[in-house]
């Protein structure tokens, strides 16, 4: 597997956190991964052997694009031979404007969008080999998108402070962050992301436990507690639990297992075992 993150221009910074490439031969038989939530919103442009889920007992296809919005749980996708994944990672609170859409609290979006039009030129590139490429008229489009859009900056203040607490930090500090009410914050929270501070907050605070145990499996789990604000341990344990479907324990030895085949800054994705 392959992954490679790029920045956004400065112009894109307050509504997008990264654009990224991934690659991946499974081989013949029809293979599943697993992604797990995290605090962002994922527009997932794919190419080549297509990609599916699970739905009705059976496999759904899903067409390019589509999006992963904010999981409450993990979400497994199935494809075969060569996948290649060119996608926007969005801020929660940003993305539904930046694309003219309502709000929805469903893991998997399927809608029907201008920005479809760029398919048939971006497979032509990514068949090419011509990431950059595809890249440049992706951001373009964003950048066009971005410029029609009047962002609301409280929620751009309140983003910015919850990020740098990594979700730790209660509704009412956001709030004082944003120059806001608690009762104004919230509502204006929800009708851009379709979810509340709490709700995003409680996710970011689960990536961070997530990947550093991804990292250093063998870490401290009552150290990681304090630092990122659980009570204690067991709260920790019972929220990883809740969003992941596994312990902590199990995630580290997953990690142990699987980290020499998957690059160690991207554990969204991980084979499904």
């Amino acid at each position: 597997m392959h992954h490679q993150e790029f920045p956004p221009p400065e112009a894109l910074q307050d509504t997008i956190k990264c654009f990224w490439y991934n690659s991946r031969d499974v081989g013949e038989l029809q293979s599943g991964f697993e992604v797990v939530p995290d605090g962002y919103a994922e527009i997932i442009f794919h190419f080549g052997s297509g990609c599916s889920i699970s739905y009705n007992g059976g496999l759904q296809p899903l067409p390019s694009p589509f999006m992963i919005g904010l999981l409450n749980q993990p979400v497994v996708f199935y494809t075969q031979n060569r996948l290649e994944i060119l996608a926007i990672r969005c801020f929660p609170w940003t993305v539904f404007d930046l694309l003219g859409l309502q709000p929805g609290k469903d893991g998997v979006h399927i809608f029907e969008h201008p920005m479809a039009r760029l398919q048939p030129m971006l497979n032509k590139f990514i068949q090419a080999g011509k990431i950059d490429e595809a890249l440049v008229e992706v951001k373009q489009y964003f950048l066009n998108a971005r410029s029609g859009v009047a962002m609301d900056s409280m929620l751009f203040k309140a983003g910015v402070a919850m990020r740098q607490a990594n979700g730790a930090m209660p509704v009412s500090q956001v709030a004082a962050a944003a120059h806001a009410t608690v009762r104004t914050l919230e509502r204006n929270f929800k009708q851009s992301s379709g979810h509340t501070v709490k709700d995003v907050s409680g996710l970011m605070r689960f990536e961070q436990v997530r990947n550093h145990l991804w990292l250093y499996p063998d870490t401290n789990l009552a150290g990681v507690a304090h630092e990122l604000g659980y009570t204690d341990q067991p709260h920790l344990s019972r929220e990883f639990k809740r969003y992941s479907g596994t312990t902590p324990a199990a995630f580290a030895r997953k990690a142990k297992k699987e980290k020499p085949m998957v690059s160690n800054d991207f554990v969204a994705f991980t084979s499904r075992g």
